[in-house]
């Protein structure tokens, strides 16, 4: 009986005080006009001036990465590349652009680039057949490869963000990020033939250089040493340099902005570097030390799962 009382005590310090009955119409009314109030609040401070509709800017880069990943007819693109460029000019309008910058220039030097686009796609299509085994074809990859779609969507935005471009690199990189576990920040400046095998769980940050023909395996970070106050870093190089022909596995986590990664150098998996190594180096973690106790059936752990269940 006690400890039923003591459940009661809880749910009702718990529960709402009760006040006079509202009306549904009472409570939309006035969760609106609560929504609605702009103050001095970080989300009123960053909506309230009028704010881009996202999913504008996703439906433009899928459009983009549909049209260099997988479009070859020439009637198709001859209807399809203005659209592109009309809508991107569109996006545009709607961000702050450095100063003297035209929306519609911006767009026709974004279309400029979609063959070198494409031609560094390629490149990473065939880095991620030479580098799978398991991979059949190059239309199985191009299809259903995570990494294929992670760079392509990275490459487009990082054409915007070279072209100074605000906001709209990283709403398209953060859905890349999103659909496939990739997270590349539309700054990070990738070399050619580029392969993420598996993928899930990468990082790679804005000011991170990386070479040509690098692979690199799930949960990899390429990061930044995190400071107490981490603003103090914006606008340096905070994040590694990958040199080319390197090989990273799993697991592995490379920080900071002064550490470089020689040329074809091997990073094994669970690595933790904070400082560079020279070219051809190959670094692995110490393998962790396992001991195995003999016990008899009878000493067996409560807490020990069953498996003959």
């Amino acid at each position: 009986m006690a400890a039923d009382a003591k459940s009661a005590d809880r749910a009702s310090d718990a529960a709402p005080v009760a006040g006079p009955r509202r009306s549904a119409r009472e409570i939309f009314e006035q969760s609106i006009k609560a929504l609605s109030a702009c103050g001095q609040d970080a989300i009123s401070q960053a909506v309230c001036p009028g704010i881009l509709d996202p999913s504008e800017a996703v439906e433009w880069v899928q459009r983009a990465d549909r049209l260099i990943r997988f479009e070859s007819d020439r009637s198709v693109l001859r209807s399809e590349v203005p659209v592109l460029a009309e809508r991107l000019e569109q996006l545009l309008e709607q961000v702050e652009l450095p100063e003297g910058a035209r929306a519609a220039d911006l767009a026709l030097a974004f279309v400029d680039r979609l063959a070198a686009i494409r031609a560094m796609a390629a490149d990473d299509l065939e880095a991620a057949y030479e580098g799978d085994p398991a991979a059949r074809s190059l239309q199985e990859i191009i299809l259903a490869y995570p990494t294929l779609r992670a760079l392509s969507i990275h490459r487009i935005a990082h054409e915007l963000y070279l072209l100074g471009v605000p906001l709209l690199p990283r709403i398209m990189s953060e859905y890349a990020h999103d659909r496939t576990g990739i997270d590349i920040h539309p700054g990070a400046t990738l070399g050619r033939h580029f392969f993420i095998d598996h993928g899930t769980g990468v990082v790679i940050g804005e000011t991170a250089e990386v070479g040509d023909r690098v692979r690199i395996y799930q949960g990899v970070t390429l990061g930044a040493a995190s400071l107490r106050d981490s603003s103090t870093l914006r606008g340096q190089k905070r994040h590694p340099t990958v040199e080319d022909d390197v090989t990273i596995y799993a697991g592995a986590t490379i920080l900071g902005g002064d550490t470089v990664i020689g040329t074809g150098s091997v990073i094994g998996g669970n690595v933790w570097l904070t400082e560079s190594v020279p070219p051809g180096s190959q670094v692995v973690a110490e393998p962790a030390r396992h001991e195995v106790r003999a016990q008899s059936p009878e000493r067996r752990s409560e807490v020990q799962l069953r498996w003959d269940v």
